[in-house]
């Protein structure tokens, strides 16, 4: 065979190939099997690692109400750190997600950590005291909390070890650790760091 025919013989060969109704049309359907499966999978992964996120690392939340005001105002949404607290127990100031459950309710409440495990905590004339010494609050709006409007006095309570004893910024509309008693760090989902929406309340908390 020439050379002329060899080149012949593998022309054929390769139009043969691509025969209507031969393997043309099975590899695009191949190709975009595998370009849908291929985008499939990337959608799960992302998926399981946004839930993974959520449940074990991060999470938002909604504010309602006005107990943290003017820190946080109804619509404020804020991230919250879960796996915090797994590392350390909460600190004197952290803002903090609550999960409560009092008889079939749930629901989830926003509060800063006034005192921890092992601490006295009371409140005279809207000034609150840590083992008798007066705890400096700059995060309270002055003209929120205002003397005679703070809720009224209470304790000395002694936190007990394992929990921790919440109150809202806004004092005197707050529900919180002085009718609800401290809290169990079971009961904490995690720290609230950053008011991300709306933009114009973006904050670090």
């Amino acid at each position: 065979m020439s050379d002329t025919d060899q080149g012949e013989a593998l022309t054929e060969k390769a139009e043969g190939e691509y025969e209507p109704g031969g393997s043309t049309s099975l590899t695009a359907l191949s190709r975009g099997a595998k370009a849908f499966f291929d985008w499939a999978l990337v959608v799960v992964i992302a998926l399981v690692v946004a839930l993974g996120i959520r449940t074990f690392l991060l999470a938002h939340f909604v504010v309602e109400g006005s107990s943290m005001y003017s820190t946080l105002e109804t619509g404020d949404r804020v991230f919250v750190n879960k796996v915090s607290y797994r590392l350390h127990d909460p600190n004197r100031g952290d803002v903090v997600v609550l999960h409560e459950i009092r008889g079939t309710t749930e629901r989830d409440l926003i509060k800063r950590v006034i005192a921890v495990g092992g601490e006295e905590v009371e409140m005279r004339s809207c000034e609150v005291r840590i083992g008798g010494q007066l705890l400096v609050e700059p995060y309270l709006d002055p003209t929120v909390v205002t003397p005679g409007n703070c809720g009224g006095d209470f304790g000395p309570i002694l936190v007990p070890e394992g929990a921790v004893f919440v109150m809202g910024d806004n004092r005197a509309g707050s529900q919180d650790s002085r009718t609800l008693g401290p809290v169990l760090l079971d009961d904490v989902v995690g720290r609230a760091f950053v008011v991300f929406w709306p933009r114009s309340n973006w904050q670090w908390l």
